[in-house]
């Protein structure tokens, strides 16, 4: 039919108007239902496809009035095809999400073991990804073959496709060698979502695989990102690769003096109560010695590695607190072993003493003395310097270090300390004698 343009226009707002109030009634429908049978799945669409889903159904009514028009331009119908495939792709990710929480409440976390969960979860979340990845790829290459000259000009290149390929793929060979190690890593079963891993001495656990990047949750909030391809070229501690529980240890270096018996029923009344504990296996072990301590170490196992985390740190707590209070001895001290009756040395302490007795170092207020035997290597040697221009020559038949005085002909004797600490005069072999305030002395 023939129609103006004003009349023409009016039948393409009717039908949107008309298509988004009927989809928009379906999408209200489906959150009603949703809340009244408590559906996780319509509530779901209704929250990811409800926007979608108006536009595509105004762009099919659109693109189905402009085909019913006669005379309309060619123009006009090709851009409600596009309208058409760009929002039925928008739909269809949606959609694709849509069904990945479905999937999702059906595989709970909150198991025992939740390996086998896990496993599908990562390769869900992947095959997801890679979905839609291929449904917008497809909608741009729709959306091209739809436009004549965009069609001609992509024939005109089949030709070269085979070099284009390859150059392409040496352009973006990061990029698709991560993309394979994605598939690599969801399919293989290297690492899953939530998996406890140990990356370059940092603890966390996995909380996001995407086909280029890997986001792991390290234990102090923050988030290390990785390139997927690095889980495929580096080695990496993976804690619940065959099963959720963690086995944790505790690590203390205690002295010999420690009573092992006691340590150990206590420990198992610490693991007994403590709630974090799955009731699974514990033990305490003298796992190595050192020339001053002994190395005790104690596992405990848990159900998964934030807990273990937080069971190894009760235990470690509650054993210092037990020891620090009960059997202070048992702490590392360093031992003065050097006579018949242990005293206080330079920065060392007996264990008796330092954790019986609560002895205290005693401070040293008297002053130091020098001693007379070694007095004179405190001796400033006389500053000669200057007097090198004077014309006096050496006495050879003296010893260096003689000083003579001019004025008087007679050898002064050097200044000595004595046994009390105070300067007198003596004789000081080899020592030069202090200097005088008299200009006129000289070495011979």
């Amino acid at each position: 039919m023939d129609l103006d343009f004003w009349t023409q226009l009016l039948l393409v707002a009717v039908a949107a108007v008309a298509a988004g109030v009927i989809a928009w009634s379906l999408t209200w429908i489906a959150r009603w239902a949703g809340r009244r049978r408590d559906s996780g799945g319509l509530l779901a669409i209704h929250r990811l496809c409800r926007h979608p889903f108006i536009l595509t159904a105004v762009a099919i009514a659109v693109e189905v009035t402009l085909q019913a028009i006669n005379g309309i331009s060619p123009g006009w119908t090709r851009t409600g095809g596009i309208a058409v495939i760009l929002a039925a792709c928008w739909l269809i990710v949606r959609s694709l999400q849509v069904g990945e929480e479905i999937l999702f409440w059906r595989l709970r976390m909150d198991v025992a073991d939740n390996r086998r969960v896990r496993r599908l979860r990562t390769q869900i979340t992947l095959v997801r990804r890679v979905l839609g990845v291929v449904v917008v790829l497809v909608g741009i290459a729709a959306v091209l073959m739809s436009i004549p000259q965009m069609r001609t000009f992509g024939a005109s290149l089949l030709a070269s496709a085979g070099i284009a390929g390859i150059l392409a793929g040496l352009a973006a060979q990061t990029t698709l060698g991560n993309m394979f190690a994605g598939l690599q890593l969801a399919f293989t079963d290297a690492v899953r979502i939530d998996d406890v891993v140990v990356i370059e001495d940092e603890w966390g656990w996995i909380e996001e695989i995407t086909l280029t990047y890997v986001v792991v949750h390290l234990w102090d909030e923050r988030r290390l990102v990785l390139p997927t391809s690095w889980f495929t070229t580096n080695p990496f501690q993976n804690w619940t690769r065959n099963e959720a529980r963690v086995l944790g240890s505790v690590i203390l270096y205690l002295d010999y003096a420690t009573p092992l018996t006691e340590l150990r029923h206590y420990a198992q009344s610490v693991i007994d109560a403590n709630p974090l504990w799955d009731r699974q296996a514990w033990v305490l072990q003298v796992a190595d010695t050192t020339e001053t301590t002994m190395v005790v170490r104690v596992l405990a196992s848990a159900h998964d590695g934030p807990a273990a985390w937080d069971l190894r740190c009760d235990i470690r707590e509650a054993l210092l607190t037990w020891l620090q209070k009960n059997h202070p001895e048992s702490l590392p001290v360093q031992r003065n072993i050097g006579g018949a009756e242990q005293t206080y040395a330079d920065g060392v302490v007996t264990s008796k003493e330092a954790g019986l007795n609560g002895a205290v170092r005693p401070q040293r207020d008297e002053p130091h003395l020098p001693d007379p035997q070694t007095a004179h290597l405190d001796l400033q040697t006389p500053d000669h310097s200057g007097e090198d221009e004077q014309d006096d020559c050496l006495d050879e038949s003296k010893p260096l270090g003689e000083a003579t005085f001019s004025n008087s002909g007679t050898e002064r004797p050097a200044e000595t300390v004595g046994p009390d600490g105070a300067l007198t005069d003596g004789s000081l072999v080899g020592v030069p004698a202090a200097r005088t305030q008299d200009r006129g002395a000289k070495v011979r």
